[in-house]
């Protein structure tokens, strides 16, 4: 193996597929940096037939000393988006034009060829062609859909009109500023403007954050919402139930706190970890209820340290304080002396000592994604559901992530749960980073 790096700088990506046996980047050091130029996910790659994942993300980073079993923490130390207009909106699906999955398998309606090449021509809806056959081979298109310009200094979007969005349409890959190594047919080529004028803060954050699963999935699928999808498919890429649960790392999360400052904490699933990232959003409400938002090119720090023997189920996020539920804050000196009052007035000695944290949890509804984050908490500390539940209740929040199915069981961990789980130095220390 090649000498480990202290700085990686990525800007090469995979074909849609999270595969443990293909060749990853680096190594890079245990406290490492990774330095990533991303590409837009969600919108560009759906009507790129050849990209079989739903989105187009980097080449997995190993991690020297990374094993399965470990955990590896993820800071995320600063992120800027770098195009200069995006397009996005509701997806609808155009039947006969894949194979089971318009996200993962394409296939040409006229010539049959699966995962076909593809030229653009002109712009519109129905630019996106065959490079066989020449047919019409898109298999989403827009129900509503918006091109956004963003301002110089990155605070705001504007939503444009039909010239300004034809004009972005016809030289797609500048204004999305897409990586050079990028294949992505830019989503700007549909040019939509369906809303005009709205405005929009920008505050960036990356879908797609994880380590890679020990089986190939589909980027996109890889959570237990978009993953249900894989279950029985008709095409090479299907799952059993048993096997998604087992292989997955749930590093497709659409979590809008996972943004600069946040640290993510992921399980290790394949020797070194595989460390991937990409789909940057300009911004997004909880939920992504529209399915899609403002997917953008963009440059990420992050640095990596590897937690030996913490086996997770599946990642725990740290956002930053001002991302955390009012119940779920630090508590001010102020607090705990009306709370040290209190205990006093009924002979108690001793409080609680407690820190924040998300616990993730995915599933093919939002009911099943909190059942499944619930258990994950519980089984992390060794204590019951009920236990948790009452916790995340009066110390915390069910958060939406993504709306099918992916929640944060976001609490106040007491110290002791925290140290047994090897948890509390790197939750303290990010909590003192605040």
């Amino acid at each position: 193996m090649k000498k480990a790096t202290e700085t990686l700088l990525v800007n090469s990506f995979i074909d849609g597929v999270l595969d443990p046996e293909k060749e990853m980047l680096g190594p890079v050091k245990d406290g490492g940096h990774i330095i990533a130029n991303t590409a837009p996910g969600c919108w560009g790659p759906m009507i790129t037939p050849c990209i079989r994942g739903g989105h187009e993300v980097t080449k997995p980073v190993y991690v020297e000393g990374a094993e399965p079993g470990d955990a590896i923490v993820i800071k995320i130390h600063s992120m800027h988006v770098t195009s200069l207009a995006t397009a996005s909106g509701n997806d609808q699906p155009v039947d006969g034009r894949f194979l089971g999955d318009p996200f993962v398998a394409v296939q040409c309606p006229e010539c049959g060829t699966l995962y076909p090449d593809t030229v653009i021509e002109g712009i519109g809806q129905e630019a996106i062609r065959c490079a066989a056959c020449h047919a019409d081979v898109t298999p989403f298109v827009f129900t509503n859909g918006y091109t956004i310009g963003f301002s110089e200094n990155g605070d705001v979007g504007v939503t444009l009109a039909k010239e300004a969005a034809e004009t972005i349409g016809l030289d797609g890959r500048a204004y999305m500023k897409t990586p050079d190594a990028s294949v992505q047919n830019p989503i700007v080529t549909f040019a939509p403007h369906d809303l005009v004028g709205t405005v929009a803060r920008m505050r960036p954050f990356l879908g797609q954050l994880g380590t890679t699963p020990s089986k190939p999935l589909p980027d996109s699928h890889n959570a237990g919402d978009f993953g249900s999808f894989l279950v029985g498919a008709p095409h090479e890429y299907a799952v059993t139930q048993e096997e998604l649960d087992e292989h997955r790392t749930d590093g497709h999360m659409d979590i809008s706190r996972v943004r600069a400052g946040a640290t993510l904490i992921c399980p290790v699933k394949v020797a070194g970890g595989g460390v991937y990232l990409g789909d940057m959003h300009a911004m997004q409400g909880d939920g992504e209820i529209a399915g899609h938002t403002a997917d953008v090119s963009g440059i990420v720090h992050l640095q990596v340290h590897i937690l030996k023997g913490v086996n997770l189920e599946g990642p725990i996020l740290l956002p930053n304080e001002e991302d955390l539920p009012y119940t779920a804050k630090p508590f001010t000196e102020a607090e705990l002396k009306s709370a040290r009052a209190v205990a006093a007035q009924w002979g108690m000695k001793e409080l609680e000592e407690s820190l924040p944290i998300s616990v993730l949890g995915t599933g093919p509804t939002l009911n099943a994604a909190t059942d499944n984050g619930l258990k994950r908490a519980a089984d992390l500390f060794g204590v019951t559901v009920p236990e948790i539940m009452n916790r995340a209740t009066i110390t915390g929040s069910i958060e939406i992530g993504r709306h099918p199915g992916v929640v944060t069981i976001t609490f106040l961990a007491p110290k002791p749960y925290l140290q047994k789980a090897k948890l509390l130095q790197v939750v303290s220390a990010h909590c003192k980073r605040e």
